[in-house]
């Protein structure tokens, strides 16, 4: 999972050259809808860029926004995470790194990083 180029942007996740795929999760309850914002990307945001996923340095979180994906060289690429609830449920929101087969290798605590709608 290292010198990772992203191919393709589908169903709101990053799909990378070796088929590992980024993307978010939030466990839904009814009035409630928590997610990272991928999208909105285009895969040209991604030109000649190339990650390490193996490294927890791989995104920068960003409070009340999102994260940034850190590229081994070149420009951090902005990620917006967005939530809404009434307040009564859960607001967490994690970031994953899954297999081809959509197996989680990894997951990360993002719940500060996205701008708030409350209703």
């Amino acid at each position: 999972m290292t010198n990772l180029k992203v191919v393709k942007i589908e169903n709101d996740e990053l799909l990378f050259n070796d088929g590992t795929r980024l993307l978010s999760n939030h466990d839904q309850d009814c009035c409630e809808h928590h997610y990272l914002d991928f999208a909105d990307l285009d895969v040209t945001d991604f030109d000649e860029l190339e990650f390490d996923l193996t490294s927890d340095d791989f995104f920068n979180r960003v409070e009340d926004y999102g994260i940034e994906l850190k590229p081994i060289k070149g420009h951090v690429v902005r990620v917006p995470g967005y939530g809404s609830n009434n307040g009564y449920y859960s607001s967490n929101i994690d970031l994953i790194i899954a297999d081809a087969k959509g197996n989680t290798i990894k997951s990360f605590d993002v719940s500060e990083c996205q701008l708030w709608n409350d209703y």
